[in-house]
């Protein structure tokens, strides 16, 4: 297991009703300003928890977050909250509007271009403060909300970038299952293979004897397995949601990341299919996750073997047919959730990977994966065979 420091600074309110307990974890005399999607809050009563448990606070509210959230929309947020002179972000939705409420966070702070927090690294690693933010989580997915990190794009470039500091951290997360019940199919499946994605970025590398980690992400990939079908099928089952809700958290708040190699080279790819033709980016994990277990099946051999097993329960046959077998579950998996996982399956066809890996070159993703040693060639490779 590799050295590591691990800070999950968040307040998890997890359960029926928590919504009520922001009033407790947000101070009296905040200006708040909510952030949220496209209104299904409205809809489905959580705006109107939301605001009685905010009581007697100001309170202003910013909706029209995308899914991958915009950077001109994050703007015209970031000054709203400068013009109300708010000093708590709360943002209401999925991981989308965590991700861009973090940005605006970011960009209320930060003096100078806020484009350059997602395009410098180094601006972003530098940041010094932040608006501080809440979320109450309504589709689980991303880990957002319990993580540093977002994922903005900007439409008129067709960028899409993440950036991480620790001052956006949430200050807490409700994460009440309820909550969750009305979701169209779309985003639920959406969700489940997100969090089944991020699981295995940190877990299909390779060995350094990191038990709890590799238990850990084995648990969450098994609950997605057992209970994502539930979930479709039975979308008021409380305890699949509450399952699912969880594991999508567990998935990326930093604990099965913690001491082990990470992968990311699917998401690094995926992204590129949201920002040029924009695909969900679940549906992106979809397409690219089985070819590219398989490009790195020897790479990944040791931890491909121990997933088929204990994963899948694959323990006969060669190696390679385990292997084989494994790639062909996940792929299985995500079909049979009803996430298609060929180019195809969305229209695109294989004359537009060309600009694709135009792109990944553009953004500096030419070694990429656990080894750094995913080249373009071979991003090129393993997008041919998921046409």
């Amino acid at each position: 297991m590799f050295n590591f420091n691990l800070h999950a600074p968040t307040k998890v309110l997890f359960g029926k009703d928590q919504i009520a307990g922001i009033a407790a974890e947000i101070p009296a005399e905040a200006r708040v300003l909510i952030t949220y999607g496209g209104g299904s809050i409205k809809r489905n009563g959580v705006l109107d928890a939301v605001r009685k448990a905010l009581g007697d606070r100001v309170v202003f509210e910013f909706g029209g977050i995308e899914p991958n959230p915009d950077y001109a929309t994050l703007m015209n947020a970031a000054n709203l909250g400068l013009e109300k002179q708010v000093d708590f972000l709360l943002a209401v939705g999925g991981g989308s509007v965590a991700d861009g409420t973090k940005f605006i966070a970011a960009a209320m702070r930060f003096k100078g271009d806020a484009w350059e927090i997602l395009a410098k690294r180094s601006v972003a690693a530098s940041l010094e403060s932040a608006v501080p933010i809440g979320v109450v989580l309504t589709l689980p997915a991303t880990g957002s909300e319990m993580n540093a990190g977002a994922v903005i794009s900007r439409r008129e470039t067709g960028d899409k970038l993440d950036f991480h500091s620790a001052h956006v951290f949430p200050r807490f997360a409700v994460l009440d299952p309820v909550t969750t019940f009305t979701l169209p199919e779309r985003q639920t499946i959406n969700g489940v293979v997100d969090a089944f994605v991020h699981t295995t970025e940190q877990y299909l590398t390779y060995p350094v004897n990191a038990k709890v980690q590799d238990r850990m992400a084995e648990g969450i990939l098994l609950t997605l397995i057992e209970d994502g079908p539930k979930v479709l099928a039975h979308p008021e089952d409380y305890d699949a949601r509450a399952n699912v809700m969880w594991a999508a958290t567990m998935a990326l708040n930093g604990f099965i990341g913690a001491g082990v190699p990470q992968d990311w080279a699917t998401h690094m790819v995926g992204h590129e299919l949201t920002a040029m033709h924009g695909l969900d980016h679940a549906q992106t994990l979809a397409i690219v996750l089985p070819s590219m277990l398989a490009a790195r099946r020897e790479q990944k051999r040791e931890k491909l073997l121990q997933y088929a097993e204990r994963v899948w329960n694959i323990r006969e046959g060669s190696e390679a047919e385990r292997i084989d077998a494994a790639i062909e579950a996940t792929r299985a998996f995500f079909e049979r959730m009803g996430a298609s996982t060929r180019l195809s399956g969305y229209g695109i066809d294989a004359s537009r990977i060309e600009d694709i890996v135009s792109k990944l070159e553009e953004h500096g993703m030419t070694a990429l994966g656990e080894h750094g040693d995913i080249t373009l060639d071979i991003s090129r490779k393993v997008l041919l065979a998921a046409a």
